[in-house]
């Protein structure tokens, strides 16, 4: 089943997640060694939440995972030593101290940036007493939706042959998404849950360089369409989530958007 993910009905817990899941993020992007196109950045999905996959510091390896399931951020030790913070209604400032102090009672000290990215009139994180909404239902939905589109993607992806990203949930925009590069330019494509500018969920799809006349070409299902707003496809995620065969729907959009922006689609 692909839940419903109303934005009005989750948004204070979006935004509060949101914060947390740069916090986690920034962790990961600071300590572990830069790599081409941002790769040392991204969040992974896995079958309980995100996690940020091993971290190297100076004085030893260790992971953040994010579970939705039991609603906690543990950071995990390679000598197996845990720390868990709970995943409730707190401010971004608590959660920042709080993990902070993890890390630095761990000998595992980091500084990281600590204005939000990609977001408007940010509040740097130890200042931020404004979002502290934290419902575990609406939450799990979240996840459980990221799930059900990482699947998806990582589907499509397996059909290319050439090089292409991993699906990762970049947490400046909060969207899951993989890129493949083909002579025509970069492809992406994922998903995104809305905001304050957008508050609907939605698919997209580009391609960079923008190709002429992409925007007239034929993509499906019906529902979806290029948005000259943004410069891309999309599709609302109700579409996908309400379809007779929502695996399928949303493979019809990946597939036939990315002809668009390839050689063989404009080709035909």
């Amino acid at each position: 089943m692909w839940p419903e993910l109303p934005y009005a009905a989750w948004r204070e817990t979006r935004d509060t997640l949101h914060m947390y899941l740069q916090i986690v993020g920034k962790v990961r992007h600071t300590l572990t060694p830069k790599q081409a196109d941002w790769g040392h950045a991204p969040l992974y999905v896995t079958a309980r939440g995100l996690n940020t996959s091993p971290i190297p510091h100076p004085n030893g390896v260790f992971d953040i995972d994010v579970d939705f399931v039991d609603h906690a951020v543990a950071v995990r030790r390679t000598d197996g030593r845990v720390d868990r913070i709970r995943l409730e209604p707190r401010t971004v400032a608590d959660f920042y101290a709080e993990l902070m102090g993890i890390l630095d009672r761990a000998g595992l000290h980091v500084e990281i940036s600590t204005m939000p990215s990609d977001v408007a009139d940010g509040i740097p994180f130890p200042e931020d007493a404004v979002h502290a909404g934290y419902d575990r239902e609406q939450a799990n939905r979240f996840w459980h939706v990221v799930v059900c589109v990482d699947r998806v993607l990582k589907e499509h992806r397996a059909r290319f042959p050439g090089k292409a990203s991993p699906v990762q949930l970049w947490w400046g925009s909060l969207d899951l998404a993989y890129s493949r590069w083909h002579d025509g330019g970069e492809s992406a494509a994922g998903f995104w849950p809305g905001d304050a500018r957008h508050p609907l969920p939605v698919f997209y799809a580009y391609t960079t360089p923008k190709p002429d006349g992409i925007e007239s070409a034929p993509v499906e299902p019906a529902g979806a369409g290029w948005s000259a707003e943004l410069g891309e496809f999309l599709l609302p995620y109700e579409d996908v989530r309400t379809a007779a065969d929502p695996r399928e729907t949303l493979l019809a959009f990946l597939e036939t958007t990315y002809a668009a922006g390839s050689d063989r689609g404009r080709s035909g």
